[in-house]
């Protein structure tokens, strides 16, 4: 066994990965400041800290991604340099990034095996061996896709457990970890805690990154928290709380969850939807959400939520039904049509669906409105920067400049920028499909202000959620869909975890 001698003269095992001072700074931002971190064999280390904090600048490093500007990286003891991913591939490391990468017009053994396709006798890409081991690979996994089948036919969390599938399939020692069950159902995350234990009972080291409370105290064994670039504690899991570890996160008390309830004055109906079909995603989809109301929609992964939300804002269609707008049947078939409505949707994707990573983040925010800053066929600059600043302001956007590139930002602050891009336009309805996905708790709570704020403002909004505890926790009314089709209403004041999961599976099983 490998190690040196501890003070009681016994053997210390040798940790598996150090990181020793290390410091990052990028374009008018320190991102990182004397950080250190160790990770033993066997163990899952768990980092936490709000959006901005650091903890993907991190890992990005031990990837090979970024390199540190001072510190050093031991592996086994050993000191080494990790110029990109591959030299980290070559000592053990493999990453799952909160933010999916993939080729939609790859198929499924293609993106197994990308970048580590095994060669035939005449070095060309031994496509049947592929077709062998993906076979096995989705057997063993109990995964039932088909190795032809094409990336952009599969949804985010099928895309999801394939990232993680490839990376175990590496046989790597350290794993990373960044947001991994941000997009997947119950019983897919059950499957991956599964593949976790049995990846610590083989030695291997896992870095864990979560906003999910809940997560990090079932499978955490060592937790650090970040803050603004440097490291406020490392401490064993059993020696903390939620409470604890939020207070460190925030540097404060949040004083609650979710921000306290009203009484509302509801107006007219704003969004009625009756006999919504687009077979077989969803059919005969009915509800109804008023002036100053919070309408949340549960259900399980393929329930057909997010189908439902993308044919109402015109992006797929839809082959029967009404929609109404203020008591006037509203035909939508496109995007334009829906805006013009006065209606906002904030996509689950918002790599693909909300943002455009190459452009700054003024351009991001002000796509939906060109109108207020191009006029007279000039960008007006001033008047730009002035409503950029007064939204990313009120969204507590955290970024080097206005004119910082919105993909080198946190998820968190994409996130954000996306919700003010949406927000510079005041619209009246607003259908956001998860909006707080990867988002910490801190940033959680000024999103569930910013749409109690908007609700009594007398806006209509639609909330698509996983968390049961989120639209239990803001919603004033829940409706739940199982298998495309609603099954059932409650009341906020009625509603419960219990009660929703009994609808969400009610078709479930049939």
């Amino acid at each position: 066994m490998s190690g040196t001698p501890d003070s009681g003269g016994r053997l210390a095992e040798q940790p598996l990965l150090e990181l020793r001072r290390i410091e990052k700074s990028f374009p008018g931002v320190k991102a990182l400041r004397d950080m250190s971190l160790t990770l033993v064999r066997g163990s899952v280390h768990v980092i936490c800290g709000e959006n901005g904090a650091g903890k993907s600048t991190l890992v990005k490093i031990v990837n090979g991604v970024y390199q540190p500007d001072q510190g050093e990286i031991r592996i086994d003891g050993e000191r080494v340099v990790l110029q990109d991913p591959s030299q980290a591939r070559g000592h053990g490391i493999a990453m799952i990034f909160q933010e999916l990468n993939f080729i939609p017009e790859m198929t499924v053994e293609q993106a197994l095996f990308l970048g580590i396709e095994p060669l035939n006798r005449l070095r060309g890409i031994d496509w049947r061996k592929i077709r062998r081991a993906t076979l096995a690979l989705l057997a063993r996994e109990h995964l039932a896709y088909e190795p032809t089948t094409l990336l952009k036919d599969l949804s985010v969390s099928d895309i999801q457990m394939l990232e993680i599938l490839k990376a175990i399939a590496c046989d790597a020692r350290i794993l990373i970890m960044d947001e991994p069950t941000s997009a997947l159902t119950h019983k897919e995350v059950e499957i991956l805690f599964q593949k976790v234990a049995d990846l610590k009972s083989r030695g291997v080291g896992i870095i864990y990154i979560s906003h999910r409370m809940d997560e990090i105290f079932r499978i955490a064994d060592q937790i650090t928290v970040l803050r603004d670039g440097a490291l406020v504690e490392t401490r064993p899991a059993r020696e903390l709380d939620i409470d604890t570890v939020i207070r460190l996160m925030v540097g404060r008390t949040l004083d609650s969850v979710y921000p306290p309830r009203t009484t509302k004055r509801l107006g007219e109906v704003m969004l009625e939807v009756e006999g919504f079909t687009r077979r077989p995603r969803f059919a005969d989809v009915g509800f109804h959400i008023r002036a100053g109301e919070i309408v949340g929609l549960a259900g399980l992964m393929g329930a057909g939520r997010t189908e439902v939300a993308r044919a109402l804002f015109g992006l797929d269609p839809h082959e029967s039904g009404t929609v109404k707008i203020r008591g006037k049947v509203a035909r939508i078939r496109n995007v334009r049509e829906a805006v013009s409505q006065s209606m906002a949707l904030l996509s689950e994707d918002r790599r693909r669906y909300g943002l455009v990573g190459v452009r700054d983040v003024k351009e991001n925010v002000t796509l939906a409105s060109l109108a207020r800053v191009i006029y007279g066929g000039w960008l007006h600059k001033k008047e730009e920067r002035r409503l950029v600043s007064a939204v990313c302001d009120r969204m507590q956007v955290k970024t080097p400049s206005l004119s910082t590139t919105v993909s080198t930002l946190s998820g968190g602050n994409q996130q954000k920028v996306v919700f003010a891009k949406w927000m510079l336009r005041d619209p009246d309805i607003l259908v956001l499909d998860e909006p707080t996905r990867g988002i910490d708790v801190g940033a959680k709570y000024e999103i569930y202000k910013i749409m109690t704020e908007l609700a009594q403002d007398g806006k209509a909004i639609l909330l698509i959620s996983s968390e049961l505890p989120e639209l239990l926790g803001v919603s004033d009314r829940i409706y739940v869909m199982a298998r495309g089709r609603v099954t059932g209403e409650l009341r906020a004041e009625h509603a419960s975890q219990e009660k929703v999961m009994r609808l969400a599976t009610r078709m479930a099983e049939a």
